[in-house]
């Protein structure tokens, strides 16, 4: 990674997403008030998953035993508009990019994959230039002519990017860099500007997907060699929300489908609908996704303990001075200690859980110590602002048990016997690798959610039923596929789906956005993400 001194220069931010309607974004795109400042650092959604690509879904493990892969996707830069040139959507190259694996339960980093961006003018860092009038001039734009399959043809800017494997404490543990064959550079595809820019884009991507080895791991229970992968670039945004209608007080009117709404007190007709409405309005965008495929028992405990917490985080450096007469490689001059400024595990969390107060505060803070925002989980404001919102009277709607243990459980703790690591109550998404992964076809939109049992009582948390019809242990909240319909199980859970009837008024009613998602939508092989939207047809 770049280590700048600072020097002077010269003249010197649902589940309950629905019911967020004083913030703005989607997931987590655009969740706090300054990370809005910085869009290239914003993370927005985190996967972790067992892979399911035919070849690499090894099914058969030994009883508690890590087998298989693992991959992990974290995107950053929300919204990319697919028309978004001249300069598109590269990654900071002054700020660090991580993905954390805690393997013992405690709330801290023991694996950590560092991407570290760099950007080049071609021609030596001049720029490619064309005679005009007996001068030599240089382009005003990033690319100059169509592009194969060949890393860096006809782009005058290039982008390429470093990966370390930190064991340890992020900053000051043992760095291994992961090489690319012979070099520690990996090249990184050119958004996708078009059609005539890129006729075929998925032929053009396919190079930029790497091997890799693990630095100090020896894979065991892979079904298919050992090599790990890395791929870097744009992708079709695969977070599903209905986006306008919600933001705007859940303006989402009545329905054509007649449904019933519960309870009659108030009208939930909109939200209790058939999930596939077509109200998905941020499909239309694209993202960047920093993906990995790694065999689990290098993400694992000495490849025993099958369970692994997963976060992402963006650093930059502590000071900035803007540079008066900027370059292109020194529009400013940065220097001091890396600065966490985005987090993002659990989806949803500090966009609709965190208090607004505590946005900033949570990004940039680090799982060991997330007691200071427990009293946003155990007792939660997003079902009293779902009564609000519906005009219903207080305890009408939302559950009324307190501290919430089930909440506690799905986003602070995990599930005992699923994937329950420690005591320690920290945010992360938590996987079990242990649990083989369901078929891309056979997957439930609704993840695991319909795995668990209610408790008898509010104090102890949801029990697992591996005989529920329609059960698929191997999704959200053990882990998150991109198939997961993460806003319609988090709005029943945050509603009171895992707490007793009693407890819980309309924990039986099928709450929904109306933006539907399923892994029928995303490509079944590595890094299952769609393509991008091109920037014309």
């Amino acid at each position: 990674m770049k280590k700048r001194p600072l020097k002077l220069v010269s003249g010197a931010l649902a589940a309950a997403t629905v019911f967020a309607p004083w913030t703005v974004g989607a997931s987590s795109h655009r969740e706090a008030p300054f990370i809005t400042e910085m869009p290239k650092v914003d993370g927005t959604d985190l996967y972790a998953f067992r892979s399911y690509e035919p070849g690499r879904d090894a099914t058969t493990c030994t009883a508690g035993m890590p087998c298989g892969y693992v991959t992990l996707i974290a995107n950053y830069q929300p919204l990319q508009a697919p028309y978004g040139g001249p300069n598109y959507f590269n990654m900071d190259p002054d700020a660090i990019y991580e993905i954390h694996i805690d393997n013992t339960g405690d709330g801290i980093e023991d694996l950590t994959f560092q991407f570290d961006f760099d950007l080049k003018l071609a021609s030596a860092g001049n720029g490619l230039a064309l005679p005009i009038g007996g001068q030599m001039v240089e382009i005003p734009l990033a690319h100059f002519g169509a592009m194969t399959a060949t890393p860096g043809e006809n782009q005058n800017v290039v982008e390429t990017y470093k990966v370390n494997l930190v064991r340890g404490a992020r900053r000051g543990g043992m760095v291994s860099p992961i090489m690319n064959g012979g070099s520690a550079e990996f090249p990184k595809p050119f958004d996708n500007a078009g059609t005539k820019t890129i006729p075929d884009y998925a032929a053009y991507v396919a190079p930029y997907i790497r091997n890799i080895n693990i630095p100090g791991c020896t894979a065991t229970g892979t079904a298919t060699g050992t090599s790990a992968r890395v791929f870097v670039g744009q992708r079709q945004e695969g977070f599903a929300v209905n986006l306008g209608q919600v933001f705007d007080l859940v303006n989402m009117g009545a329905s054509a489908l007649g449904a019933t709404p519960v309870p009659p007190q108030a009208d939930l007709a909109p939200l209790v609908e058939n999930p596939n409405q077509g109200k998905d309005v941020v499909t239309d965008n694209n993202i960047t996704s920093i993906a990995l495929e790694i065999p689990a028992s290098c993400l694992t405990k000495d490849g025993t303990s099958p369970i692994i917490a997963a976060w992402t985080t963006a650093s930059v450096r502590q000071a900035r001075v803007i540079n008066p007469t900027g370059t292109f490689t020194t529009p400013a001059r940065e220097g001091g200690p890396w600065v966490q400024v985005s987090r993002l595990g659990m989806v949803l969390v500090n966009e609709l859980v965190i208090g607004l107060k505590d946005k900033n505060k949570w990004n940039g803070s680090e799982p060991k110590d997330d007691a200071q925002f427990a009293k946003y989980v155990t007792n939660p404001t997003l079902p009293r602002l779902v009564e609000i919102v519906f005009g219903a009277t207080a305890g009408s709607l939302a559950p009324n048990a307190f501290p919430r243990a089930d909440l506690v459980a799905a986003f602070l703790n995990g599930v005992p016997t699923v994937n329950k690591m420690s005591d320690t109550l920290f945010e992360a998404v938590r996987l079990n690798t242990a649990v083989g992964p369901t078929a891309r076809a056979a997957q439930s939109y609704l993840g695991a959610a319909t795995c668990f049992d209610a408790p008898a009582n509010a104090s102890s948390g949801p029990t697992l039923n591996l005989a529920k019809v329609g059960c698929d242990p191997a999704g959200f909240p053990n882990g998150r596929r991109p198939g997961d319909d993460t806003v319609d199980i988090a709005l029943r859970v945050v509603m009171g789906f895992l707490l007793p009837q009693n407890n819980a008024p309309i924990r039986g009613a099928n709450l929904t956005d109306g933006a539907a998602v399923n892994a029928l939508q995303f490509q079944g092989v590595f890094p299952y993400l769609n393509n991008p939207i091109p920037g014309a047809p």
